[in-house]
């Protein structure tokens, strides 16, 4: 999930911030992704699931104590930063399950961009590669999944992904 947050072309074309936000923000959505498609095997994927999410919170306790952040306080941003995850999942969920772009896109723009405004066809590409990432990842076996031989298409640079209809806009 971290490799593919990572690329490049998140932040120089797509424009989600290179900040600790930004990079939390996508390792979230991926995160979001494979936790997604390992639920509609569940109960066999249940136990791959919960590891992932443990293993999750466990690196960013730990990225958080290489960061300075107190011992002490440690703990009350784990916790915010997990329900802030839920919150996400509920979000995405939604929009993914409903087919509701407006939805979709709202959620990500307002937790890929938090206070930087995005252009429209930045936020089309980000949300036809969420389209995309689900649809693969669904075609991919889930004990290829669970061995953790994850495969997420790559991202287009908003230009190449940008929608019909924004076609044009600022």
């Amino acid at each position: 999930m971290v490799e593919q947050a990572r690329q490049p072309i998140f932040f120089t074309e797509l424009g989600v911030p290179d900040t600790l936000d930004g990079r939390f923000e996508l390792i979230c959505l991926h995160a979001f992704l494979y936790l997604y498609r390992l639920k509609s095997d569940h109960p066999p994927s249940a136990s791959v699931a919960q590891a992932f999410f443990d293993t999750m919170f466990t690196d960013m306790d730990r990225g958080l104590r290489e960061t300075g952040t107190g011992d002490l306080s440690v703990g009350r941003h784990v916790k915010r930063m997990a329900q802030g995850f839920y919150g996400r999942i509920r979000a995405y969920q939604e929009g993914l399950e409903h087919r509701q772009d407006a939805m979709l896109r709202a959620a990500l723009a307002r937790n890929l961009f938090g206070t930087v405004r995005e252009s429209p066809g930045t936020i089309g590409a980000i949300v036809e590669y969420v389209r995309r990432a689900a649809r693969q990842l669904a075609h991919q076996s889930t004990t290829e999944l669970c061995a953790g031989s994850v495969q997420f298409p790559p991202p287009v640079a908003a230009e190449q992904g940008k929608l019909p209809e924004l076609a044009g806009l600022p």
